[in-house]
């Protein structure tokens, strides 16, 4: 399945950064990843760090799936706000989902410390409406914050405008935030765990898996055999291609970045990140070398032919979108993407077991925490192969 059109930034900037061999032999191993984004490293990561003898397969070369196309903003909070996510799920299990994710943006600063990675910013994140009439719904979510014990202050509108020349009516402004590469640190996590002894195979497509009582077979699109004890499906989006249970709606969402501009650097003051009220919202942070990214104007995905028929459209209106939210300001897109994501009903990931595929694990980040909720699959994961309980795993299951 295709899932990025347009040419995403860090692809053009980073380009194919190592390369990885095919598997062209038969392989036993204790825990096999299919999947090499973001979800597959930081699973890679855990399990290595817990001694577990694990392998790393992917159809394509190493991270040109979603990864390659994510914004990689680090965030605390979901595509549902706290305050309705706890009438929606409950409250215990919506603050933990968010505290998790918070939990998760400093847990991956310290991956990218210990592995000597350094492209990545600590940022504040605004959430901000546009809407006069959002008042109450902007002071219920400030509360429901403020409750769960997250740093965060309410702006007016002449504070927006003042501090940020931002054309809106409310903000909320938290302290926790981060954005970061997730292509290129994707990779480093791998090489890191190579060193480690983790074996990673990529254009190696897994074309059938078996299940027996005591392992798992998989068979490759070339015709050899991976036996292993576990599997971690870390395939995101793709996972329709392995589980026929309908947890996901697939939509595509558009992304700009703007030529680099040093003397236009709005977002670049005190390195915020900034997103929207609306349905579908809009992103927008400051990135290297003095460029703005914007995205959003998501629509739901039909196929590959309309996702890039829409890309010039989408992106056009993207820079209309930043004027009109920056008064007296513009950015010219350089380069424009446009990727698949899934939506869940409540927002939050499936992560574990599925009964149907017995001794395979899944770590599913969907929505628009998926490198933070990653991080949680990756630690769920861990325990549960190790046959440990972990508190929070009934949040994020099939059975939910």
């Amino acid at each position: 399945m295709e899932l990025v059109a347009g040419y995403p930034f860090w692809l053009i900037k980073n380009g194919l950064l190592y390369s990885y061999p095919k598997l062209l032999e038969n392989k036993k191993c204790d825990a096999i990843i299919i999947g090499g984004g973001i979800s597959g490293a930081l699973t890679a990561w855990h399990l290595i760090k817990t001694g577990i003898e694990c392998t790393l397969v992917d159809g394509r070369t190493i991270g040109l799936g979603s990864t390659c196309a994510s914004t990689s903003l680090l965030q605390y909070e979901l595509d549902t706000p706290l305050h309705k996510l706890k009438k929606n799920i409950g409250e215990h299990k919506a603050v933990r989902a968010y505290e998790l994710c918070g939990d998760a943006v400093d847990k991956l600063i310290n991956i990218m410390n210990e592995i000597g990675y350094t492209e990545f910013y600590k940022r504040k994140s605004l959430f901000f409406s546009t809407h006069q009439r959002q008042k109450k719904f902007i002071r219920d979510e400030y509360l429901a914050r403020k409750t769960a014990g997250f740093e965060a202050e309410i702006l007016s509108g002449p504070e927006l405008r003042g501090n940020y020349n931002l054309k809106a009516a409310y903000g909320i402004l938290s302290e926790k935030g981060a954005t970061t590469n997730a292509y290129s640190l994707t990779h480093e996590i791998l090489q890191y765990c190579i060193r480690k002894g983790l074996k990673v195979f990529d254009r190696t497509r897994i074309k059938s898996i078996d299940h027996h009582k005591d392992k798992v077979v998989l068979k490759t699109g070339e015709g050899c055999v991976i036996v292993a004890n576990h599997v971690i499906n870390a395939t995101g989006y793709e996972v329709i291609n392995f589980i026929g249970k309908k947890i996901v709606d697939l939509d595509c969402t558009y992304a700009i970045i703007s030529e680099s501009q040093a003397e236009k650097n709005e977002l670049r003051k005190d390195s915020i990140m900034m997103w929207n009220t609306d349905d579908p919202y809009l992103y927008i942070c400051y990135a290297d070398e003095n460029r703005v990214i914007i995205g959003g104007r998501d629509e739901p995905f039909i196929n590959m032919k309309t996702m890039h028929t829409y890309l010039d459209k989408k992106s056009s209106l993207l820079e209309k979108d930043f004027a009109g939210i920056f008064p007296g300001s513009s950015i010219k897109k350089e380069f424009a993407w446009s990727g698949v994501f899934g939506k869940t009903k409540d927002s939050l990931p499936y992560i574990g077991n599925y009964f149907k595929t017995p001794r395979i694990f899944y770590a599913l980040g969907f929505g628009g925490n998926g490198i933070t909720f990653s991080l949680v699959a990756a630690e769920i994961i861990t325990d549960l192969l190790q046959g440990r309980k972990n508190r929070d795993a009934g949040i994020f299951s099939f059975t939910r």
